[in-house]
């Protein structure tokens, strides 16, 4: 037995690799620093709320994250733990960036939903957990914020099966909330960790335990909150979901933590709570065959591009997520894709901006390739051939710009930095073949996706740009049935044929950028119009039809 063949069930049963999700402000950006904190892989948490007088948090690199206090790219970062490798990554919480946090989503083994106890289950919260269901990610929660004025933690729990329809088995119990809060009660243990309020946050909360029955823990809470917290208590053990095992790593129910992230409270216990529970990276298909993390050969698939994370590099990062094998640097592997033989040789380990060589690394782990690679979002890497990995979703645009160059003279680097944007997926784009001048067409999920696309041409690319936003709100790819209807090619045509649709006035065909047809929509009135008259000869998709 090789080396690498012994070496790889060990390594592969310590990796952890999770992203955390959220809606908007519900404390993810605060709970990644958190955990990179307790992990030993920061000394000391920035406040995510006072950015003007302490730097921006480790996972938001980008200019424009710390002038909004929002994530809009996902972040990659690596620490070990115990006697686990962390991959933890950091999505966008916004709307309008989901389509990056719905690919990140491809790359994990588990997610960690964070919900602010004072709101509930909000709408994105709700988006990101059934890509996670769909896909049978397990599920961990953590109720932030109860520090604040909280909803009652049997009403959250209620929410959180009733909406998302999973069972709910709650690992601690909290002990009051907003002023009121005093700790939280550990269900394993039948331990109380007792809450105390220090100045920012920013280093560990002292933490005393003590079980639930000493004098000091009925002193520590008002007479009405303790007996509360007895009674809520009883009716768990009498009617809550029990904690299962198997139905965690099935995606069927849901651990649920307790906590303050900002007050780094509840952190440490459901890191600890995650890495026993959570499950080492899985098998992957690649058509009918699953390939094995433990395989002897290396296989992964790029699930992100993202360029000039370090201005003073100003290069381009694939990150690949490991499927099987050992990554080796240097190594060579082939793009299923292309089928070209390549050289995996500037390897490294990201955390946010800083980077390290990788000389190494092991199913569940995420390997950056920094270089002028060839290689797009979705491609497969092998060093067997035959092995394609088919991860990548892909999502419909909501809203479409013109992007015009302001400035002819640096019109090189303008294509130079929306080539490169597009091909970190940040937005799709698309043409007008009977458009008199050729302005590139974009489409993306959210408006501000577009603000980013500016920013980044005119900071990054030092590209004078101006977004003209397009009427239409809707797309629908389209193909015959048969394929003997489609229109023939004349003498010098380019392309394929224009399809025979029966339109109405308002609706535009496009192409998008492998020239499959579309047609754009400015309301659901002129799709249903096109729908009721096309759908007997043409196949019609909110996606890609293949």
């Amino acid at each position: 037995m090789s080396e690498v063949a012994a070496k790889a069930p060990h390594e592969v049963s310590r990796r952890r690799t999770f992203a955390i999700i959220s809606h908007p402000d519900a404390g993810k950006t605060t709970l990644t620093e958190k955990l990179l904190l307790y992990g030993g892989a920061v000394q000391l948490a920035g406040s995510v709320t006072a950015r003007k007088n302490q730097r921006a948090t480790t996972s938001d690199w980008m200019e424009l994250e710390k002038q909004r206090g929002i994530s809009v790219s996902s972040t990659v970062l690596q620490f070990e733990y115990k006697d686990c490798v962390v991959n933890l990554l950091d999505t966008p919480g916004h709307k309008d960036f989901s389509e990056d946090t719905y690919r990140v989503l491809t790359a994990v083994d588990a997610a960690v939903m964070v919900i602010d106890a004072g709101k509930g289950i909000e709408s994105q919260t709700l988006k990101l957990f059934e890509v996670c269901r769909r896909r049978g990610v397990p599920i961990f929660t953590f109720m932030n914020k109860l520090d604040r004025p909280a909803r009652p933690p049997l009403e959250l729990l209620d929410e959180l099966e009733r909406v998302l329809g999973i069972a709910a088995c709650p690992m601690n119990w909290p002990l009051g909330d907003g002023v009121d809060f005093k700790g939280v009660f550990d269900r394993e243990s039948n331990q109380v960790h007792l809450f105390e309020r220090t100045v920012g946050g920013k280093f560990r909360a002292p933490v005393n335990v003590k079980g639930i029955e000493d004098d000091s823990v009925r002193d520590a809470l008002p007479p009405l909150v303790y007996q509360r917290v007895c009674d809520e208590l009883d009716l768990l053990e009498g009617g809550g979901s029990p904690f299962d095992f198997d139905q965690v790593r099935k995606g069927q129910l849901s651990p649920v933590f307790y906590g303050s992230a900002m007050n780094n409270f509840g952190v440490q216990m459901m890191l600890d709570g995650f890495l026993k529970i959570a499950p080492p990276p899985a098998p992957r298909m690649s058509g009918d065959q699953f390939i094995e993390p433990a395989s002897p050969n290396f296989s992964g698939f790029v699930f992100k591009i993202q360029a000039n994370m370090n201005p003073k590099h100003r290069d381009r990062v694939a990150f690949i997520r490991i499927v099987s094998g050992c990554f080796q640097r240097d190594m060579s592997a082939t793009n299923t894709r292309t089928g070209t033989r390549m050289r995996l040789g500037n390897s490294q380990r990201l955390f946010a901006q800083e980077r390290e060589t990788v000389n190494e690394a092991w199913a569940g782990d995420v390997v950056g390739l920094v270089g002028n690679y060839d290689l797009q979002i979705g491609d497969t890497l092998s060093e067997e051939a035959g092995i394609k990995f088919d991860e990548m979703p892909t999502f419909p645009p909501e809203c479409f710009a013109y992007l015009h160059n302001e400035n002819t003279s640096k019109f090189k680097r303008f294509r130079e930095g929306l080539d490169q944007l597009l091909k970190e997926g940040v937005a799709q784009p698309f043409e007008l073949p009977d458009a008199a001048v050729r302005v590139p067409l974009l489409g993306a999920v959210g408006p501000l996706q577009f603000d980013v696309l500016k920013y980044r041409l005119e900071s990054e690319y030092n590209a004078e740009v101006r977004l003209e936003f397009a009427p239409w709100s809707l797309v629908r790819w389209i193909k015959e049935k048969n394929p003997e209807d489609a229109p023939k090619p004349v003498r010098g045509q380019v392309g394929p044929s224009r399809p025979n649709l029966v339109a109405s006035y308002d609706t535009t065909l496009a192409q998008d950028v492998h020239g499959n047809w579309v047609a754009l929509f400015g309301d659901k009135v002129s799709l249903g119009y096109f729908e009721s008259k096309n759908a007997e000869k043409f196949h019609i998709s909110p996606f890609p039809v293949s």
